[in-house]
């Protein structure tokens, strides 16, 4: 039974792909290594923050802007990183709970103020006339909204208060409500589709552009037992890279997966089927490489962008979200995340992982149909 096993074509051919992705260094980092740095960067960065600093530019302060010069030498402190980004005056309102807000004021003129603004570095301009300040921000920036009512509040005497004092606010400690328990779910869904279009889609057409699916031809192989082979490697690379990083995450923020695992094997490799079977038939056909970045690109990018990896699709138009929510890493991501955050169970998840699997199903039938050797 061993003996049969090892000879046949399928083991053999798979097999072989593993030792060409193993001798390859540089497709271990960025298929497996990367993702997990890309979680922890994202992580820290949106996790771990409590108090806030919100940098302000201030207008000719020191010419006739009295009463924002009056506030800047008596209410505002020396900053003490002043001489690194010139930012010499801070304002902090404590708060325990929520974290401490601290302003920084920057003394300079309009043009270098639309600069700061441009980079980001600053989203509140502060002016002064006749003896009143002024604001400038862009109304659409919530972030600049918030700077701008609390900034009111202190340079009119009123600093604006969070209600923590009367027991108002009761902060939200559940498990699967922070960033990095939204962001993970959508780097497993998201490395899943990028893994199989570029590690399939790419890789065969490149073998076809270098004449090296033609010599094949030649052989006894199955169209069938290629193919497999190819997504059986990808998808084992798939499933140690998610472990991986479920593992990491799970050690340095404690994430959880509150959700049922059976179920989250089951949409995973549901959306492997469903990327795998596009990937097969996006590559099926062309021999240019340069074609075939632009089909995979075609896939990647707008899911990538819509699909609510990174941030809700909720934040998109309302007409579009139906649109939105029947995108494969949509489905996969949803049913990810639920399972992670929600606590879905393996029923819960039955109806993406039918379109998933459905989906592969028909596009892995229809690259066989049409997959060209050269």
């Amino acid at each position: 039974m061993n003996n049969r096993l090892s000879n046949h074509q399928l083991w053999q051919l798979t097999i072989s792909y593993s030792r060409e992705l193993i001798r390859e260094p540089g497709v271990l980092f960025w298929g497996i290594v990367f993702p997990i740095l890309m979680s922890l960067g994202l992580g820290i960065a949106f996790t771990q923050k409590t108090d806030v600093v919100r940098k302000i530019a201030v207008i000719d302060a020191s010419v006739d802007s009295t009463a924002i010069r009056h506030f800047l030498l008596t209410e505002a402190e020396p900053h003490s990183d002043a001489a690194a980004d010139s930012f010499r005056y801070s304002y902090t309102i404590p708060d325990k709970q929520m974290g401490n807000t601290t302003f920084l004021f920057r003394e300079t003129d309009w043009k270098e103020a639309m600069i700061l603004l441009k980079r980001g570095q600053i989203n509140v301009i502060l002016t002064e006339q006749n003896g009143k300040p002024e604001y400038h921000f862009d109304p659409r920036n919530p972030d600049a909204q918030l700077s701008y009512i609390k900034l009111s509040g202190i340079l009119n005497g009123k600093v604006v208060n969070t209600p923590q004092d009367n027991g108002e606010i009761k902060p939200l400690t559940l498990a699967g409500t922070r960033y990095i328990d939204f962001l993970v779910p959508g780097l497993i869904a998201m490395n899943v589709m990028t893994s199989c279009m570029w590690g399939i889609s790419y890789g065969i057409i490149d073998r076809r552009s270098k004449k090296l699916l033609r010599r094949m031809v030649a052989t006894p192989m199955k169209k069938t037992n290629f193919l497999i082979a190819f997504i059986t490697v990808r998808f084992v690379m798939n499933f140690i890279e998610s472990a991986l990083l479920v593992l990491v995450t799970w050690l340095v923020f404690g994430i959880t997966i509150q959700g049922s695992i059976v179920g989250l094997l089951a949409i995973f490799m549901a959306g492997n089927l469903a990327f795998a079977g596009i990937a097969i038939f996006v590559s099926s056909h062309t021999a240019n490489t340069e074609i075939g970045n632009g089909l995979i690109n075609l896939v990647v990018m707008p899911m990538m962008v819509v699909s609510g990896v990174f941030f809700s699709y909720h934040n998109f138009p309302d007409w579009s979200i139906p649109v939105i929510q029947k995108l494969p890493l949509t489905m996969l991501t949803d049913g990810i995340r639920g399972i992670f955050n929600e606590g879905l169970g393996l029923a819960d998840i039955a109806f993406p992982f039918v379109i998933l699997s459905a989906i592969g199903v028909f596009f892995f039938a229809l690259g066989l149909r049409f997959f060209k050797w050269h």
